[in-house]
């Protein structure tokens, strides 16, 4: 039905504590909705405009009567809340059992498996904010030359080196070899990270040199479908990443929300062949959710609004878009780990708005259910898990 279908993963965009959230330290979540709260109401009229509003109530996003897009929420099927496992199952496929997780830093045979295979020692190995580990440790990192290593609430084994330390392409290497050779078997976290950082003691800053190395997917995903089914599929941002490289035909890393936008655009007018163009926006979750900064995360909201702005008019009439989320990471709380959420959804296509009544998805069972939609549109075989909603927007 439609030629292309354009997906943004607002990451860490989360729209309420999910049922099973309290399990996860999560009860009292909700990262649109406290934001919007704590900024005295947010000014987002193209999202607005789509529906937002009939989602939640949400401070400054009324609920307009005749919404531009099919709107609804997405629960979470798998066993996390993590960037990975959402991304993962946003494509089709869940993931039942949840990586392993260090609270307490990582075991020796760990460590001695990172110095064995790298020859080099380690700093830190224990849970951290990737900010206040360089205040602790980035003098001594200097001094020693040995990586800082640390932790999250979520699966990840972070890696953090000054450029003039360890240069970029040998920072990038140490990680690749510990996604191959060190973090295996029972060991096996979502995602190396690479976190590159200049500057000096009492002025260090992390930069937009981050690279994650991601384990493969454990099934195939919508990706790997359309890929084999000779359609082009486009990641944006993290997404390649995110998916080992695997199920896509070519790719954009970028630096900002802004950059990934402007290839949003630049592709809605240049790439005319059929298939998926996937992004993902990170510094919601990077730059705003993980610091705790409620009023930096509602001005990147609106700077997103005012680039939909730009991108809807570049949607032909054959072109689906479809706005979402990974995760929550809700900057008003004490912590600044990712929380367990309900994330959004906005679904658009310029001919929508004729239809003349708003079209509600509801609350859909499992992130899922935008695979299958995908997999629904360009008749490709069902996938295990989500039921399409390509008929609800059709109507």
């Amino acid at each position: 039905m439609f030629k292309r279908i354009f997906v943004i993963v607002l990451d860490s965009v989360g729209i309420g504590a999910m049922p099973d959230a309290a399990a996860y330290g999560d009860a009292e979540a909700n990262t649109l909705v406290h934001i919007a709260e704590y900024k005295g109401g947010l000014t987002l009229p193209v999202l607005t405009s789509m529906g937002l509003g009939w989602i939640e109530s949400i401070a400054g996003i009324p609920k307009v009567s005749r919404p531009l897009a099919a709107f609804g929420k997405m629960s979470e099927l798998s066993e996390g809340k993590d960037t990975t496992s959402g991304h993962w199952e946003l494509a089709g496929c869940p993931l039942f059992s949840p990586f392993p997780v260090y609270p307490n830093g990582f075991p020796p045979e760990v460590i001695e498996k990172f110095t064995a295979y790298t020859g080099l020692k380690v700093l830190g190995n224990k849970a951290a904010s990737g900010t206040e580990i360089l205040v602790e440790l980035g003098e001594e990192h200097l001094r020693t030359g040995q990586p800082i290593v640390y932790t999250s609430a979520d699966s990840v084994f972070q890696i953090a080196a000054h450029e003039e330390i360890i240069p970029l392409n040998r920072l990038y290497e140490i990680c690749k070899i510990t996604r191959e050779q060190v973090c295996i078997g029972d060991h096996a976290v979502g995602r190396i990270i690479a976190r590159p950082f200049v500057g000096k003691p009492g002025s260090f800053t992390r930069t937009s040199n981050r690279h994650d190395y991601s384990i493969k997917p454990p099934a195939p995903t919508i990706l790997d479908m359309l890929k084999q089914a000779k359609l082009s599929v486009t990641g944006i941002g993290k997404i390649a990443d995110i998916f080992a490289n695997q199920g896509l035909t070519q790719s954009f890393p970028t630096k900002s929300n802004l950059q990934g936008m402007e290839i949003l655009a630049d592709l809605a007018q240049t790439n005319s062949e059929a298939g998926l163009i996937m992004a993902n926006l990170v510094e919601f979750d990077s730059s705003y959710g993980h610091r705790n900064d409620a009023l930096g995360y509602a001005g990147a909201l609106e700077e997103f609004d005012k680039n939909l702005a730009t991108l809807l008019p570049k949607l032909k009439n054959d072109d689906l878009l479809i706005i979402t989320a990974d995760h929550g990471c809700d900057p008003t709380l004490a912590g600044t780990d990712h929380t367990r959420e309900y994330v959004p959804l906005l679904v658009y296509h310029p001919s929508l708005a004729l239809i003349g009544q708003p079209i509600n998805l509801g609350v859909r069972t499992t992130f899922a259910d935008l695979g299958a939609t995908i997999a629904d549109n360009f008749n490709l075989s069902a996938l295990p898990y989500g039921q399409s909603f390509l008929k609800e927007i059709s109507r």
